[in-house]
């Protein structure tokens, strides 16, 4: 990882625009897990892998995951990102946008440089599943229609595209057999579809100085989200009728975010979210079984704990 932070570094900097690493620093620096490019790095290792290229496809991926939080603070019109104000905020939108930009042909900059086809395939492919699961969003994140199988769709592509991309890479730069490949995508993808539901839980269940966001402000930006959804699927007619106020049209009072934690709780609907994300976390742990036993295995089971280990 001290290679990687270094390798970012060096690759974000700019000889002629120095907003760029200015921009990109206060986000890169700002305290960020680093789960993406630890996952190519531990599903390199698990398979072997000896050459330095691992490191270059770990900056890739944490390079594409800052473009898309900088381009999101933008269309979302956030105002504060792990705990601190969002680039946006404190730059500009059109800052926050080009920077973005050009973090994104820094990482293909950096995935070509392995010289490896199938590996700038999967990069590139998840870079356009990325940005195809964002514009989904839009459209179905203020539609009281969404169901679960819509808001699955949207959060493989936004979040787990990138999770399952990091440890197939990690796997096929090692030139990995085609099952295990498989087994470590497969691991990435629950993993992805873990954390993401464990980030909508928390927008409504956790504790706003942990989680650097605050709570409801996914309700505020009139986000469709797992336990609206299941809310939404039981709720009477006057139920319906608020949320329809409130998501679909946008017209929110101040006690509306009260009125929507107090439906969630009524119908358990953060309960069975903690469940599901628990359940992928699960899957993510099975896909690891045919993967030979070890330090780097045993890492990756830990970290799928981890990823559930808030809401538990």
């Amino acid at each position: 990882m001290a290679a990687v932070n270094a390798l970012i570094a060096e690759r974000m900097a700019s000889e002629h625009a120095p907003r760029i690493p200015e921009v990109s620093a206060h986000l890169i620096e700002a305290g960020g897990k680093r789960l993406r490019p630890m996952l190519v790095l531990a599903a390199a290792r698990l398979c072997g892998y000896a050459g330095p290229y691992h490191v270059h496809l770990a900056a890739t991926v944490e390079f594409i995951h800052t473009a898309t939080l900088l381009h999101d603070d933008v269309v979302d019109e956030s105002a504060q990102r792990r705990g601190r104000p969002t680039a946006n905020l404190l730059w500009d939108n059109k800052s926050s946008v080009l920077v973005g930009d050009y973090l994104f042909a820094r990482a293909f900059q950096l995935m070509v440089e392995p010289g490896n086809l199938r590996v700038l395939s999967i990069l590139s492919n998840a870079a356009a599943t990325i940005a195809e699961g964002e514009v989904l969003q839009l459209s179905a994140a203020q539609d009281l229609a969404t169901d679960e199988d819509v808001y699955l769709k949207v959060i493989r592509g936004k979040t787990a595209a990138l999770f399952s991309a990091a440890t197939e890479a990690g796997a096929v730069i090692s030139g990995a057999e085609e099952a295990v490949s498989q087994a470590l995508f497969d691991y990435g993808d629950a993993l992805g579809i873990a954390f993401q539901i464990v980030d909508d839980y928390l927008d409504y269940a956790g504790d706003a100085g942990a989680t650097g966001k605050n709570v409801g402000d996914d309700f505020r930006e009139r986000k469709l989200t797992l336990p609206v959804i299941k809310a939404v699927a039981v709720a009477s007619e006057e139920e319906r009728a608020f949320w329809k106020h409130c998501i679909e049209r946008g017209r929110q009072e101040e006690d509306d975010l009260d009125t929507a934690l107090g439906l969630l709780a009524k119908h358990g609907t953060l309960e069975a979210t903690r469940t599901e994300a628990t359940g992928w976390a699960d899957r993510a742990k099975a896909a690891l079984a045919p993967l030979p036993e070890g330090e780097m295995r045993d890492m990756l089971i830990d970290l799928a704990d981890y990823v559930v280990a808030r809401i538990r």
